[in-house]
């Protein structure tokens, strides 16, 4: 429970993020009598900087790069192989 408390806050409906739907931001008391334009221009950079692949994602692009590499040299390797023994 919180009482007293008087803060600034953002809230952000659409994220462009397929993983949250909305984003609430709390503005320092210091900033309170900032412009509400550089404020909300601040709020929507930060949402972009969230939209770099997460851990999962970049796991995930380097599983897929590392597939299809191995897959690549197994018919690079059948095609030498082909080539040496006559078929």
């Amino acid at each position: 429970m919180i009482k007293g408390i008087n803060r600034q806050i953002i809230e952000i409906n659409d994220t462009g993020n397929t993983y949250y739907e909305k984003a609430w931001l709390v503005v320092r008391p210091e900033f309170d009598s900032a412009q509400k334009e550089l404020l909300e221009r601040e709020a929507a950079q930060l949402i972009k900087a969230i939209q770099a692949p997460s851990s999962f994602q970049r796991k995930n692009i380097k599983l897929r790069q590392w597939v299809k590499f191995l897959v690549a040299a197994a018919v690079g390797a059948l095609v030498c192989f082909m080539i040496v023994s006559g078929v």
